[in-house]
């Protein structure tokens, strides 16, 4: 295949994986409210409706404080075990990393039915704070994985350097690893952070409707008709997301963050 036939057939890929999202991005500056595309005039007055409506303004806060708490969470429960396994090297360790990247191997909603049973048994169903240990118990894998790769980066002869000049492991912690593994823990939790912020089905069987996210009031407003309103949510979701991975991409490693070997492996 020459380059100019290998170059269209990559645009011809690209356009047709972006066709969706065209689409939505032109629905949601109809003028009127309708679920037109190409879009009949002109209007930024659905995107505006996102922070002047009461409603859809509730659910973007409950979805942001949802997402921003659960990563944080996420990450603190990542990166004692991540250091934990990488300290040991022993391979009964390992049970430890298996079980925090199992919540999100299982299907969603396997995983969102769990959960569910085990917050209606202990009653604290619908409770705002469960969905933040459920979204951070779902989403622990991914500051999981990052953390590991930033720990497996780590030339272990500078902590035995420390250790030899008196470091206990908390100073060793403190000085040598957490500025080398910083770059990770950051993309670890923009990567739950991202996937909170759009996550329907746990928070649905978490908190049921005392707690509106932007998804769960997506699909709860679907029951009452369509508004343009809709799409600019699903476009601002795409472009936050987007923002967020480009950050990740252009202050970190991100094909080592994905999991690409260096040239040294």
């Amino acid at each position: 295949m020459s380059g100019f036939l290998r170059k269209l057939y990559f645009c011809l890929i690209g356009l047709f994986l972006a066709l969706p999202l065209i689409v939505v991005a032109g629905v949601s500056i109809n003028e009127k409210q309708a679920l037109n595309f190409p879009p009949k005039g002109m209007s930024l007055h659905w995107y505006a409706e996102i922070f002047l409506n009461p409603e859809w303004r509730n659910a973007l806060i409950a979805s942001l404080i949802l997402a921003l708490l659960s990563a944080a969470f996420a990450v603190s429960i990542a990166l004692p075990l991540a250091w934990f396994v990488w300290r040991r090297k022993a391979k009964w360790a390992n049970i430890f990393q298996l079980l925090g990247i199992a919540p999100f191997t299982l299907p969603p909603v396997i995983t969102a039915l769990g959960l569910l049973t085990f917050w209606a048994t202990t009653g604290f169903y619908g409770q705002s704070w469960t969905a933040v240990i459920s979204h951070g118990i779902f989403f622990v894998t991914l500051p999981l994985v990052t953390l590991s790769l930033g720990f497996s980066s780590i030339d272990r002869s500078l902590v035995e350097a420390a250790a030899t000049m008196g470091a206990g492991d908390r100073v060793i912690f403190r000085t040598v690893i957490l500025p080398l593994i910083t770059p990770y823990i950051v993309s670890g939790y923009a990567f739950a952070f991202v996937l909170s912020l759009n996550e329907y089905i746990v928070a649905y069987m978490t908190v049921g409707f005392t707690m509106e996210t932007l998804p769960i009031k997506i699909f709860n407003s679907l029951r009452y008709g369509y508004t343009p309103t809709m799409a600019s949510v699903t476009l601002l979701f795409v472009l936050t997301a987007a923002v967020i991975f480009g950050l990740v991409a252009r202050f970190g490693d991100l094909p080592k963050l994905l999991g690409a070997m260096s040239d040294r492996d």
